[in-house]
């Protein structure tokens, strides 16, 4: 990908899961999938690829109903659904050194998330004193459209007033990545954390 002419961004955006939250603690992950017979592996995909997953992300149903639905599959009473959901997240950690960045970059450059995401992500967001980090949060929940769909990132864009050229989009999947790039983003695929925010420091350093 060619870099752009220093001067020329004006927006960084970021993804939530995988980049700015992730699983610091595998071990409750683990128990509760040791617990229900399942591999690590297996209990993510009984959580996240589905298709009441998949709804939820365009806000067709709530984050309660997706849960309901998971424990229906997994033959879980009703009421293991809030339990599950609390130990099935109970690793995951903010990566508040990653969130310190992003608040450092304004107003120098103005910032935003896209994130796939169930309706219950900017109540966490703001549970978290994340939400504050950015000019415009758009939730796929919210909007009805999800990565890496080209409507997000045009709809993300046209949020913060700038052009596809004028903005970076940091996403730890490569099918994320493809996408901004197809509208014209440059993207940078989240891997390390030191490594991806040495990259994205040498990016905006190199844009003046």
């Amino acid at each position: 990908m060619t870099i752009p002419l220093p001067g020329a961004f004006r927006a960084v955006y970021f993804d939530l899961g995988g980049v700015i939250v992730r699983t610091g603690d595998r071990e409750p992950r683990t128990k509760l999938a040791e617990r229900l017979g399942m591999s690590y592996d297996e209990l993510d995909k009984a959580v996240f690829e589905n298709e009441s997953s998949a709804r939820a992300s365009l806000g067709a149903i709530s984050t309660e109903e997706h849960w309901a639905a998971v424990v229906q599959r997994l033959g879980l009473p009703p009421a293991q659904a809030d339990i599950m959901r609390h130990e099935f997240f109970a690793g995951d950690i903010p990566d508040l050194g990653l969130i310190a960045f992003i608040r450092s970059l304004r107003p120098k450059y103005r910032t935003g998330l896209i994130s796939n995401a169930w309706p219950d992500m900017r109540a966490f967001l703001v549970s978290q004193n994340i939400a504050d980090a950015f000019d415009e949060l758009i939730i796929s929940a919210e909007v009805g459209i999800a990565k890496p769909d080209a409507r997000i990132y045009q709809l993300a864009l046209e949020k913060l007033g700038v052009a596809p050229t004028e903005a970076v989009f940091v996403d730890d999947f490569a099918r994320n990545i493809a996408g901004a790039r197809a509208v014209g983003m440059y993207a940078i695929q989240f891997t390390q954390p030191d490594e991806t925010l040495e990259e994205l420091k040498q990016l905006l350093n190199n844009d003046g």
